[in-house]
């Protein structure tokens, strides 16, 4: 598992556009809050999206980009975008590299059946590309508003 103040992996990645996304893009620029979450379109990481869109203009006020990562293609990225107005990027990871190289790509169990998944989880990487703040196994639940408040303190 990650921990506070290592450097952040290193990443290259599609987003919804087909663009590729590079860590060192924002190095000196922008924090970077890079959120792992299951599913499109499913209730949680529904909330969890639209909490984090409702607060982008508040996270951009603090040089932060705020980028969502799951393993869904970026066809899948487009319709949930389209669907709720989101105002992240999301990331197709698509081959589970990201996933694996953050560590939220776990063994889960669910009504008796062992399978993978992606463990919600959150990583606030700061400007010099330092992990400032890692949260595995998170609650969409009010999640948003706790990672600006900690962005609000970087």
């Amino acid at each position: 598992m990650l921990e506070k103040n290592q450097p952040a992996p290193l990443f290259r990645s599609i987003n919804q556009n087909n663009e590729m996304v590079i860590l060192s893009d924002f190095a000196g620029k922008k924090n970077v809050v890079l959120y792992f979450y299951p599913k499109d379109d499913t209730p949680g990481c529904t909330i969890e999206a639209n909490d984090f869109t409702r607060l982008a203009e508040e996270f951009g006020k603090y040089d932060t980009v705020v980028i969502g990562v799951s393993k869904d293609s970026c066809e899948s990225h487009v319709d949930f975008i389209k669907k709720y107005g989101l105002k992240v990027a999301l990331l197709a990871d698509t081959s589970g590299e990201l996933c694996e190289s953050y560590g939220v790509w776990r063994e889960r169990e669910k009504n008796g059946v062992k399978s993978m998944a992606i463990l919600r989880s959150t990583f606030i990487i700061d400007k010099q590309g330092k992990l400032a703040d890692v949260a595995y196994g998170v609650n969409h639940e009010g999640h948003a508003e706790e990672v600006l408040e900690k962005i609000k303190i970087l």
